[in-house]
């Protein structure tokens, strides 16, 4: 069971203020690691609490940041702003293997407020998941496999969009992360492992060599 977080103490104005500093500073901001309580707090839901203007430097820096880490996905709070903001693209080159086994296809450019997923069907898939939050380590997640997010659009549109696949993997992490979920929450502990070690020992498409030699997830999901 997910434990149910606290919501953000920051008021609109403290808010409102915290980003006006990492717009300021004129620099790529560093991602908040594991332990910082921005990322164990429900983010508050955006409402107006910063200008069109502001909105819209926050989302580049952010796809600044996600980038430069690299990563496929990025929320407010990883760089110590509560609010419920992510952002999600994946463009990267993916061995044609691994892409059919994980259900993986590019990604185009996509900001999201106050998102919300719910599963579309009964499916869930299985693999080894990491954060840009939890630098150098990876474990097995279970996901939905198809998910259908409800979020509003930075020109304030209220949208609906299904994922399926890896993509319905990236917007479930950034959702969770706003109600102050990390992917170990959800994670087989016994697949946890080191970025080397899973280099060394688990680097395939599936799951299926590491499920046998750590011990978890007995039975396919």
């Amino acid at each position: 069971m997910i434990a149910v977080s606290p919501p953000t103490p920051f008021t609109p104005a403290q808010l409102r203020e915290r980003v006006q500093q990492i717009l300021a500073a004129g620099v790529v901001p560093p991602i908040v690691q594991a332990g910082h309580p921005v990322l164990r707090q429900q983010a508050a839901a955006f409402a107006g609490q910063i200008s069109d203007t502001e909105l819209e430097q926050l989302i580049v820096l952010m796809r600044n940041v996600m980038h430069e880490a690299p990563g496929v996905g990025l929320a407010a709070p990883q760089i110590g702003i509560p609010l419920q903001l992510a952002v999600v693209e994946d463009q990267f080159d993916v061995d044609p293997e691994s892409a059919a086994i994980r259900h993986r296809m590019p990604l185009e450019f996509l900001a999201i407020l106050n998102p919300r997923y719910a599963p579309v069907g009964p499916e869930t898939a299985a693999f080894f998941e990491g954060c840009l939050s939890l630098s150098g380590l990876q474990a097995v997640v279970v996901r939905h496999e198809r998910v259908l997010l409800r979020f509003v659009a930075p020109d304030g549109r209220d949208m609906e969009r299904e994922f399926a696949g890896w993509q319905a993997r990236i917007v479930q992490h950034e959702t969770d992360h706003l109600q102050g979920t990390l992917y170990v929450d959800r994670a087989e502990l016994r697949s946890l492992s080191s970025n080397a070690e899973y280099a060394a020992n688990w680097a395939e498409p599936g799951i299926a060599k590491a499920r046998a030699g750590l011990g978890f997830l007995p039975e396919l999901h």
